[in-house]
């Protein structure tokens, strides 16, 4: 049975049980060796936390030292976050092509036409890029699996007759996506289709988030679900606000963001705390949600970013960014967050939200930055990718 949850001002809740020593970045379970140096997917990990543990080069007393190291341009607006493994960069653009760029010096690799606006973050997992092809022809959108390497397609799969699909989320060898109507789960390696959830009227801007065994997706009439990952069976819903977005799942506890910040019980569907913020600037194509790194929850609407105490909702500062469109990214103390009014991509003390940095595009900024390896990678809708370094690194 579907109930409703209501937003209020400040905290309803608190479950005395979440009042534990959190983890950096919310890391549950050490992620392999890999993960240390790559941004796979989008907000990092399965679960979204938007958190990068393991980046230690850029930190809030140098961040302000941030230069470009490299631009691409293509023909179409970027709106989609970059994905970043194994020393390529991978990038959506609405010119229907999926670039592969050298994350050191932004050379192209290869690029693989999508058919579509390729507005969706890619997904990276053992070697192989996760992302959609829809067939001009037929209007038939599948998913697709290339080489990640070479951009050679590896498999194909119709998931859905028509309609769009989500970013996809891989975990564990099976990668989890939104249809317009559906949660579907298929085999990362093979393409081949595990199961396929009941018409929930799934939203396809709703990334999937997956931790402990649970897949959650927010539905585009505001309902909040959670799938066991093996079966695809509904274990609970609930009514959290009236248009999907992105959910970060970080030690046991669901975070969720649209007019109002969320903290959920990821085991019962129970509030443990809401604070009333304004509506975002998330549109129907690009993901977007909050992050969550040392027991801080940021967030974001049309006029600034916040952050919260994650444990009980309590205010810890608002920083004022005209038309904060991309969900926030954490790593090292810095907050980084991209805007849609004034074109910049911002880094923010993550401890006061200071502006320690900012680089102004042609355009805004609704794609979600990313930081690995001492590098900082996003998108604008003046259809470039940019990369900024320390000089000398």
């Amino acid at each position: 049975m579907k109930f409703k949850i209501f937003l209020c001002l400040s905290v309803v809740m608190l479950i005395g049980s979440f009042a534990t020593a959190q983890i950096p970045c919310g890391l549950t379970v050490i992620p392999a060796a890999t993960l240390s140096v790559n941004w796979p997917q989008f907000h990092f990990d399965p679960n979204h936390s938007g958190c990068n543990p393991y980046e230690s080069m850029i930190g809030s007393n140098i961040v302000g030292n941030l230069t470009l190291a490299w631009e691409y341009e293509t023909i179409g607006q970027i709106e989609g976050s970059p994905v970043v493994a194994n020393g390529m960069v991978y990038i959506g653009s609405q010119d229907y092509n999926l670039y592969a760029l050298n994350a050191t010096t932004g050379a192209l690799v290869w690029k693989y036409y999508t058919g579509y606006r390729a507005d969706y973050s890619p997904a990276v997992a053992n070697g192989i890029v996760y992302t959609h092809y829809e067939d001009q022809n037929s209007g038939v959108v599948y998913t697709v699996a290339l080489d990640a390497g070479t951009g050679t397609e590896v498999w194909k799969t119709q998931i859905t007759e028509f309609g769009s699909l989500s970013t996809p989320t891989v975990v564990n060898g099976v990668l989890y996506e939104n249809t317009d109507r559906q949660i579907a789960a298929l085999d990362a390696k093979t393409g081949y289709i595990l199961w396929v959830s009941d018409d929930i009227d799934a939203s396809a801007n709703s990334v999937a988030s997956v931790a402990n065994g649970v897949v959650y997706a927010i539905t585009y009439d505001g309902y909040l679900y959670a799938f066991d990952a093996a079966t695809g069976k509904v274990l609970w819903n609930v009514y959290v606000n009236e248009r999907g977005e992105a959910v970060a799942v970080v030690n046991g506890v669901l975070y969720a963001s649209n007019d109002g910040l969320l903290a959920i019980n990821a085991k019962t569907g129970a509030l443990i705390w809401s604070f009333f913020v304004g509506p975002t600037q998330c549109n129907l194509s690009v993901a977007c949600g909050p992050a969550v790194a040392d027991g801080v929850v940021y967030a974001q609407d049309l006029t600034a970013t916040y952050a919260f105490n994650a444990i009980t909702g309590a205010p810890l500062w608002m920083t004022r960014i005209a038309g904060t469109g991309s969900s926030p990214a954490v790593a090292n103390g810095v907050v980084y967050i991209g805007a849609g009014y004034d074109n910049n991509i911002y880094a923010l003390d993550a401890h006061t939200g200071a502006v320690l940095w900012k680089y102004t595009t042609g355009a805004a900024v609704n794609s979600s930055p990313v930081i690995a390896n001492g590098m900082v990678y996003t998108g604008s809708e003046d259809g470039n990718v940019y990369a900024f370094h320390l000089p000398g690194h």
